[in-house]
C-alpha cells in the first residue's frame, strides 16, 4: 500500500506523497543524466538540480513526519 493510499483525499499526506515521489524521479533522473553529457556547466547545473530537490524531498518528509517546529 502506498502512503497515498493510507490517507484520505482531504489529507495533505495523500498529496504530499504523490509530489515527492515526482521529486524523486526527477532527483534520480537528473542524477542518471550527469554521466550521460559531457559538458562541465550542465553536469553542475544538473548536480544543484538533484540538491534541491532532495531538499524538498526532505522537507516533504519532514512534514509528513512532523519532524520541524514549523510543521507540529
Amino acid at each position: 500500500m502506498t502512503d497515498r493510499q493510507q490517507y484520505a483525499e482531504s489529507d495533505p499526506r495523500h498529496h504530499t506523497a504523490k509530489i515527492k515521489q515526482m521529486l524523486m524521479d526527477t532527483a534520480n533522473h537528473t542524477k542518471e543524466d550527469i554521466s550521460k553529457i559531457n559538458d562541465p556547466k550542465a553536469q553542475a547545473l544538473f548536480e544543484v538540480t538533484r540538491e534541491v530537490l532532495n531538499g524538498l524531498i526532505k522537507s516533504f518528509n519532514d512534514f509528513e513526519q512532523k519532524n520541524e517546529t514549523a510543521w507540529r
